[in-house]
């Protein structure tokens, strides 16, 4: 059984959730690792939190835990 993510104008055929998450998550601009739930958008960049967006420059921006 397969299924479709619906994203940015294109479709994605997917076997398991396992490779949609490795396909489709963003990466952080700081340390590079996948962003699996939530991370932080600073400037059109992703970050995987805080600290990461924070060493990268960016100013203002607070984990919430």
């Amino acid at each position: 059984m397969t299924f479709e993510v619906h994203a940015q104008g294109a479709i994605h055929v997917f076997d398991c959730f396992s490779c949609a998450i490795h396909r489709m998550a963003p990466i952080c601009e700081h340390c590079r690792v996948q962003i699996i739930g939530q991370g932080v958008e600073a400037d059109g960049a992703w970050y995987c939190g805080a600290h990461c967006a924070r060493a990268e420059g960016k100013t203002g921006i607070v984990d919430r835990v």
